[in-house]
């Protein structure tokens, strides 16, 4: 058992039974009260978000975690493939778990995959990625307005607005936080 001061973000901890993964942390003092550690965390097993406080005196159970890159192999219609690049083992994961992240998942690309005691859990993805844009309308002539921009598909199905020296066949780095453009690759 952990004392609530070691929650960080980005942990796992065991809550109510399942694994929850910290989101945000903020450790608050009221006057003269003891103070308190206020979480946001994710159930793992559901997805579903909740809000709560320990105080110091409460104790914290953190769950075993590793995180291997595996390689997006392919999806079917209910379930995401990820292949061990060293084992070739074939991991399975549920449309409930990469609901989130599968706009971002190119087949062949390496992602990071969170597992709680020896169990994939979720795919974390990085500040941005690389994609390959598919389908773009040309921008029109006399269509310089400053900033102008116009949609484009990419090779995962996410639809982005970028500008209009973007062209099919280009590669472009897309923010997985906010999903906007932020370059050419």
């Amino acid at each position: 058992m952990a004392s609530p001061t070691d929650i960080r973000k980005g942990r796992v901890l065991l809550y109510q039974g399942a694994p929850h993964l910290i989101l945000e942390m903020l450790h608050r003092t009221q006057g003269r009260q003891a103070g308190f550690v206020q979480v946001t965390m994710r159930n793992l097993s559901s997805g579903a978000s909740t809000t709560t406080k320990f105080r110091s005196t409460d104790s914290v159970e953190f769950c075993h975690v590793s995180t291997k890159t595996m390689e997006f192999s392919y999806t079917d219609h209910e379930e995401f493939h990820f292949m061990n690049s060293e084992t070739y083992e074939d991991i399975v994961l549920s449309k409930t778990i990469v609901e989130d992240q599968k706009k971002f998942l190119v087949e062949g690309h390496g992602y990071d995959v969170l597992f709680v005691d020896d169990k994939a859990v979720q795919v974390q993805l990085p500040a941005s990625v690389e994609m390959k844009v598919i389908d773009s309308p040309e921008g029109l002539r006399g269509d310089s307005v400053s900033g102008a921009q116009k949609p484009a598909t990419l090779e995962s199905g996410l639809v982005v607005q970028v500008p209009l020296f973007v062209k099919n066949g280009d590669i472009i780095k897309i923010s997985t936080d906010e999903c906007k453009y932020l370059g050419r690759a």
